[in-house]
């Protein structure tokens, strides 16, 4: 696919996060190629199992995966030629005879506070309830305030939101990506550094998945990827892949570039809110290519796989109370 002889087919969950992403990926490939007329893409939504299932915890059901599961079905029987993902729920292994083709460029890669009181977390009231669906924003959150009540917390941003406008929750902490895709960042009360806590592995990053054969259409998305995005977003998916771990686990990543630096930071944590590991590696970006490998060892060596393996599951209830 050079010039379009066909329709590019996209796949795409429904919600209005993915649509938004959607129309972000649109948007950049016709500035890319200013004669492909609109009505030469056409968008395909699909019901994934994740968004069939909103009540039982992502873990239980299957992970974060079951988000993707339906449009990489899709992708390889052919009738999509391409899924939008966020990749902060794919699995770090890529699927059979898929990948991902282009990356966009990394939005915010922040957690942020939605509060009622529209207050930071440092100053909510001692008791206050929390909302989240995420083992890793569970953890840390009681790192932070073991004071607090963590309360689940599934749906898509709309409902999280209506939920805690309902006063079901006091506050709720969600992706600052995918608000400010939503034009509804200035809700965010309170953004987290990456010293409170660090985001899961690509948060902020969108995710373009073709067949890993069909590399006439990855040369023609090659405009619009974002090499500096791919490059560390790649570098946090080798930690994930090395200590064969998955996107419910735990575990905070988030890889920067500063002066022609690589910075890779990492931060585990056990399900009582224990912080189990911290690391943070640094290299010259030409000599970073290996730099998640190295940190996946060192978790190895240091807490080991058992301990890991044990992290991917949350076996007591999710909600925590002081």
């Amino acid at each position: 696919m050079t010039i379009f002889k066909q329709k590019l087919i996209v796949g795409t969950r429904s919600s209005k996060l993915a649509m938004a992403q959607t129309n972000q990926f649109i948007k950049k490939l016709l500035a890319a190629y200013p004669e492909m007329p609109r009505d030469s893409i056409e968008v395909k939504t699909i019901k994934t199992s994740g968004d069939q299932n909103q009540t039982d915890r992502l873990d239980q059901i299957g992970g974060k995966g079951l988000f993707a599961k339906e449009i990489e079905m899709k992708i390889k029987n052919g009738e999509i030629d391409i899924g939008i993902h966020s990749m902060k729920d794919m699995p770090a292994n890529d699927t059979t005879d898929l990948s991902i083709g282009c990356w966009l460029e990394r939005s915010d890669h922040r957690d942020g506070l939605v509060a009622s009181s529209n207050t930071s977390l440092h100053d909510i009231y001692s008791g206050s309830v929390i909302g989240t669906s995420s083992i890793r924003r569970r953890s840390q959150l009681i790192n932070l305030r073991s004071d607090l009540t963590i309360k689940s917390l599934r749906g898509n941003v709309d409902t999280r939101i209506q939920k805690l406008n309902n006063k079901e929750y006091d506050a709720i902490v969600l992706s600052v990506a995918g608000l400010k895709r939503l034009s509804l960042d200035h809700l965010v009360s309170y953004k987290f550094s990456v010293d409170e806590i660090l985001p899961a592995s690509c948060q902020g990053a969108i995710g373009i998945q073709l067949r890993s054969s069909n590399e006439e259409l990855k040369s023609f998305l090659s405009p619009i990827n974002h090499n500096s995005t791919e490059f560390l977003c790649q570098l946090e998916r080798d930690v994930l892949r090395v200590i064969n771990a998955n996107c419910n686990s735990p575990i905070g990543l988030y890889a920067s570039e500063i002066e022609n630096n690589i910075i890779l930071q990492c931060e585990i944590f056990d399900h009582h809110g224990q912080k189990i590991y911290k690391n943070k590696l640094q290299s010259h970006k030409n000599l970073a290519d290996d730099l998640g490998k190295k940190m996946g060892d060192d978790i190895l060596s240091s807490i080991g796989q058992e301990k890991i393996n044990q992290l991917d599951k949350l076996e007591n209830d999710f909600d925590y109370s002081p």
